[in-house]
Protein backbone atom coordinates (compact mmCIF):
# COMPACT_ATOMS: atom_id res chain seq x y z
CA UNK A 1 0.00 0.00 0.00
CA UNK A 2 1.15 3.53 -0.78
CA UNK A 3 1.04 6.68 1.36
CA UNK A 4 -2.55 7.40 0.34
CA UNK A 5 -3.68 3.78 0.58
CA UNK A 6 -3.64 3.03 -3.15
CA UNK A 7 -2.40 -0.16 -4.70
CA UNK A 8 0.59 0.09 -7.04
CA UNK A 9 -1.63 -0.23 -10.14
CA UNK A 10 -4.27 2.22 -8.91
CA UNK A 11 -4.75 5.81 -10.11
CA UNK A 12 -5.49 8.67 -7.80
CA UNK A 13 -9.10 9.88 -7.82
CA UNK A 14 -9.60 11.56 -11.21
CA UNK A 15 -12.29 14.20 -11.65
CA UNK A 16 -13.04 16.35 -14.70
CA UNK A 17 -15.47 19.26 -14.43
CA UNK A 18 -16.34 20.55 -17.94
CA UNK A 19 -17.20 24.20 -18.73
CA UNK A 20 -15.29 25.33 -15.65
CA UNK A 21 -14.70 28.75 -17.21
CA UNK A 22 -17.39 30.87 -18.82
CA UNK A 23 -15.55 32.61 -21.64
CA UNK A 24 -13.38 30.05 -23.52
CA UNK A 25 -15.03 27.85 -26.13
CA UNK A 26 -13.96 24.81 -24.15
CA UNK A 27 -12.67 24.36 -20.61
CA UNK A 28 -12.46 21.99 -17.68
CA UNK A 29 -10.96 21.58 -14.25
CA UNK A 30 -9.10 18.29 -14.00
CA UNK A 31 -7.93 16.74 -10.74
CA UNK A 32 -5.46 13.90 -10.33
CA UNK A 33 -5.76 13.54 -6.56
CA UNK A 34 -4.54 16.83 -5.10
CA UNK A 35 -3.13 18.01 -8.44
CA UNK A 36 -5.58 20.43 -10.05
CA UNK A 37 -5.26 22.08 -13.46
CA UNK A 38 -7.60 24.44 -15.30
CA UNK A 39 -7.50 23.66 -19.02
CA UNK A 40 -9.09 25.93 -21.60
CA UNK A 41 -9.31 25.98 -25.39
CA UNK A 42 -9.92 28.97 -27.65
CA UNK A 43 -9.85 29.05 -31.44
CA UNK A 44 -8.31 31.74 -33.64
CA UNK A 45 -9.03 32.12 -37.36
CA UNK A 46 -5.33 32.54 -38.07
CA UNK A 47 -2.36 30.19 -38.30
CA UNK A 48 1.39 30.72 -37.86
CA UNK A 49 3.11 32.27 -40.91
CA UNK A 50 4.66 28.94 -42.00
CA UNK A 51 1.13 27.54 -42.52
CA UNK A 52 -0.38 30.43 -44.51
CA UNK A 53 -2.08 29.08 -47.63
CA UNK A 54 -1.50 25.44 -46.66
CA UNK A 55 -5.09 24.73 -45.69
CA UNK A 56 -3.81 23.20 -42.44
CA UNK A 57 -4.55 24.29 -38.92
CA UNK A 58 -2.40 24.30 -35.80
CA UNK A 59 -2.69 23.37 -32.13
CA UNK A 60 -0.45 25.03 -29.57
CA UNK A 61 -0.33 25.26 -25.79
CA UNK A 62 0.77 27.43 -22.92
CA UNK A 63 1.42 26.11 -19.41
CA UNK A 64 1.99 27.81 -16.09
CA UNK A 65 1.92 27.24 -12.35
CA UNK A 66 0.23 29.74 -10.06
CA UNK A 67 2.33 31.13 -7.18
CA UNK A 68 0.27 29.27 -4.56
CA UNK A 69 0.25 25.93 -6.37
CA UNK A 70 3.28 24.50 -4.51
CA UNK A 71 4.46 24.18 -0.90
CA UNK A 72 6.63 27.27 -1.26
CA UNK A 73 5.51 30.28 -3.30
CA UNK A 74 6.30 29.99 -6.99
CA UNK A 75 7.45 33.32 -8.42
CA UNK A 76 5.51 34.32 -11.52
CA UNK A 77 7.63 33.83 -14.62
CA UNK A 78 6.47 37.22 -15.91
CA UNK A 79 8.34 38.80 -13.01
CA UNK A 80 11.53 36.98 -14.01
CA UNK A 81 11.04 38.12 -17.59
CA UNK A 82 11.33 34.67 -19.17
CA UNK A 83 9.86 31.19 -19.02
CA UNK A 84 11.80 28.38 -17.38
CA UNK A 85 13.10 25.49 -19.45
CA UNK A 86 10.63 23.21 -17.67
CA UNK A 87 7.67 25.39 -18.65
CA UNK A 88 8.73 25.52 -22.30
CA UNK A 89 9.28 21.75 -22.37
CA UNK A 90 5.86 20.98 -20.88
CA UNK A 91 3.86 23.34 -23.08
CA UNK A 92 5.58 21.96 -26.19
CA UNK A 93 4.73 18.45 -25.01
CA UNK A 94 1.06 19.39 -24.58
CA UNK A 95 0.94 20.92 -28.06
CA UNK A 96 2.62 17.89 -29.67
CA UNK A 97 0.29 15.51 -27.87
CA UNK A 98 -2.87 17.23 -29.10
CA UNK A 99 -1.61 17.82 -32.65
CA UNK A 100 -0.97 14.08 -32.93
CA UNK A 101 -4.71 13.34 -32.66
CA UNK A 102 -6.03 16.16 -34.87
CA UNK A 103 -6.48 16.04 -38.64
CA UNK A 104 -5.15 19.50 -39.36
CA UNK A 105 -6.56 19.53 -42.90
CA UNK A 106 -10.06 19.10 -41.47
CA UNK A 107 -9.34 21.86 -38.95
CA UNK A 108 -8.54 24.26 -41.79
CA UNK A 109 -6.54 27.41 -41.24
CA UNK A 110 -7.49 27.81 -37.60
CA UNK A 111 -5.36 27.66 -34.47
CA UNK A 112 -6.53 25.92 -31.32
CA UNK A 113 -4.91 27.66 -28.36
CA UNK A 114 -4.69 25.57 -25.20
CA UNK A 115 -4.02 27.13 -21.79
CA UNK A 116 -3.11 24.99 -18.79
CA UNK A 117 -2.95 26.71 -15.42
CA UNK A 118 -1.85 24.60 -12.47
CA UNK A 119 -3.68 25.82 -9.37
CA UNK A 120 -2.41 23.02 -7.12
CA UNK A 121 0.54 20.71 -7.73
CA UNK A 122 1.11 17.29 -6.18
CA UNK A 123 2.92 15.51 -9.00
CA UNK A 124 1.74 14.75 -12.53
CA UNK A 125 0.88 18.28 -13.63
CA UNK A 126 1.94 17.62 -17.24
CA UNK A 127 -0.04 14.38 -17.48
CA UNK A 128 -3.13 16.02 -15.99
CA UNK A 129 -2.70 18.96 -18.38
CA UNK A 130 -2.61 16.72 -21.46
CA UNK A 131 -5.57 14.63 -20.30
CA UNK A 132 -7.68 17.67 -19.42
CA UNK A 133 -6.68 19.68 -22.49
CA UNK A 134 -8.06 16.98 -24.75
CA UNK A 135 -11.48 17.38 -23.12
CA UNK A 136 -11.36 21.17 -23.37
CA UNK A 137 -10.32 20.97 -27.05
CA UNK A 138 -13.10 18.53 -27.98
CA UNK A 139 -15.73 20.71 -26.28
CA UNK A 140 -14.46 23.73 -28.23
CA UNK A 141 -14.40 21.93 -31.59
CA UNK A 142 -17.89 20.51 -31.10
CA UNK A 143 -19.18 24.04 -30.58
CA UNK A 144 -17.55 25.10 -33.86
CA UNK A 145 -19.25 22.20 -35.64
CA UNK A 146 -22.60 23.14 -34.13
CA UNK A 147 -22.12 26.76 -35.24
CA UNK A 148 -21.17 25.69 -38.78
CA UNK A 149 -17.56 26.85 -38.45
CA UNK A 150 -16.32 23.30 -39.05
CA UNK A 151 -17.89 20.71 -41.34
CA UNK A 152 -16.39 17.64 -39.68
CA UNK A 153 -14.80 16.82 -36.36
CA UNK A 154 -11.01 16.88 -36.89
CA UNK A 155 -10.28 14.78 -33.79
CA UNK A 156 -8.96 11.35 -34.78
CA UNK A 157 -8.91 9.66 -31.38
CA UNK A 158 -8.45 10.36 -27.68
CA UNK A 159 -5.12 11.13 -26.08
CA UNK A 160 -4.19 10.95 -22.41
CA UNK A 161 -1.03 10.80 -20.31
CA UNK A 162 0.06 9.18 -17.06
CA UNK A 163 3.19 8.82 -14.94
CA UNK A 164 4.78 5.57 -13.82
CA UNK A 165 7.86 4.89 -11.81
CA UNK A 166 9.88 2.79 -9.43
CA UNK A 167 9.79 3.87 -5.80
CA UNK A 168 11.55 1.91 -3.04
CA UNK A 169 11.89 -0.98 -5.46
CA UNK A 170 8.17 -1.02 -6.29
CA UNK A 171 6.70 -0.27 -9.74
CA UNK A 172 3.68 2.01 -9.53
CA UNK A 173 1.42 4.23 -11.62
CA UNK A 174 0.32 7.87 -11.22
CA UNK A 175 2.97 9.13 -8.83
CA UNK A 176 2.18 11.91 -6.39
CA UNK A 177 4.85 14.43 -5.37
CA UNK A 178 6.22 12.41 -2.45
CA UNK A 179 6.65 9.37 -4.71
CA UNK A 180 7.98 11.31 -7.68
CA UNK A 181 10.60 13.13 -5.62
CA UNK A 182 11.95 9.80 -4.29
CA UNK A 183 11.62 7.74 -7.47
CA UNK A 184 14.44 5.52 -8.66
CA UNK A 185 12.83 5.57 -12.12
CA UNK A 186 10.54 8.37 -13.30
CA UNK A 187 8.56 8.00 -16.53
CA UNK A 188 5.66 9.64 -18.37
CA UNK A 189 3.70 8.05 -21.20
CA UNK A 190 1.50 9.93 -23.68
CA UNK A 191 -0.61 7.59 -25.80
CA UNK A 192 -3.81 7.40 -27.79
CA UNK A 193 -7.00 5.40 -27.43
CA UNK A 194 -5.63 2.87 -29.94
CA UNK A 195 -2.51 2.46 -27.76
CA UNK A 196 -0.29 4.38 -30.17
CA UNK A 197 2.61 6.03 -28.39
CA UNK A 198 3.14 9.77 -28.82
CA UNK A 199 5.92 10.25 -26.31
CA UNK A 200 7.82 8.35 -23.62
CA UNK A 201 9.85 10.34 -21.12
CA UNK A 202 11.81 8.06 -18.84
CA UNK A 203 14.87 8.43 -16.65
CA UNK A 204 16.79 6.27 -14.22
CA UNK A 205 17.35 8.66 -11.32
CA UNK A 206 19.77 6.40 -9.41
CA UNK A 207 20.73 3.18 -11.18
CA UNK A 208 20.01 1.69 -14.63
CA UNK A 209 16.92 -0.49 -14.72
CA UNK A 210 16.32 -3.70 -16.72
CA UNK A 211 14.25 -3.98 -19.89
CA UNK A 212 11.67 -6.22 -18.18
CA UNK A 213 10.86 -3.38 -15.75
CA UNK A 214 10.35 -1.02 -18.67
CA UNK A 215 7.84 -3.46 -20.17
CA UNK A 216 6.01 -3.74 -16.84
CA UNK A 217 5.91 0.03 -16.39
CA UNK A 218 4.56 0.53 -19.90
CA UNK A 219 1.80 -2.00 -19.19
CA UNK A 220 0.91 -0.16 -15.99
CA UNK A 221 0.85 3.12 -17.93
CA UNK A 222 -1.31 1.78 -20.78
CA UNK A 223 -3.80 0.41 -18.26
CA UNK A 224 -3.90 3.82 -16.59
CA UNK A 225 -4.41 5.63 -19.90
CA UNK A 226 -7.27 3.27 -20.74
CA UNK A 227 -8.99 4.32 -17.50
CA UNK A 228 -8.37 8.01 -18.19
CA UNK A 229 -9.82 7.76 -21.70
CA UNK A 230 -12.90 6.06 -20.30
CA UNK A 231 -13.37 9.02 -17.94
CA UNK A 232 -12.83 11.49 -20.80
CA UNK A 233 -15.46 9.77 -22.91
CA UNK A 234 -17.99 9.65 -20.07
CA UNK A 235 -17.57 13.39 -19.50
CA UNK A 236 -17.84 14.24 -23.19
CA UNK A 237 -20.86 11.98 -23.69
CA UNK A 238 -22.72 13.57 -20.78
CA UNK A 239 -21.69 17.02 -22.00
CA UNK A 240 -23.59 16.48 -25.25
Amino acid sequence: MRNDGRKNNELRRVEIIPDFLEHPLGSCLISFGKTKVICSATVDDRVPPFLHGSGEGWVTAEYGMLPGSTHTRNQREAIRGKQSGRTVEIQRLIGRSLRAVVDRQLLGEKTVLIDCDVIQADGGTRTASITGSFVAMVIALKKLIKEGELKRNPVIENVAAISVGKVNGELMVDLDYSEDSNAEVDMNLVATEMEKIIEIQGTAEKYPFPRRELDLMLQLAFNGIKQLIKIQNEILKNHE
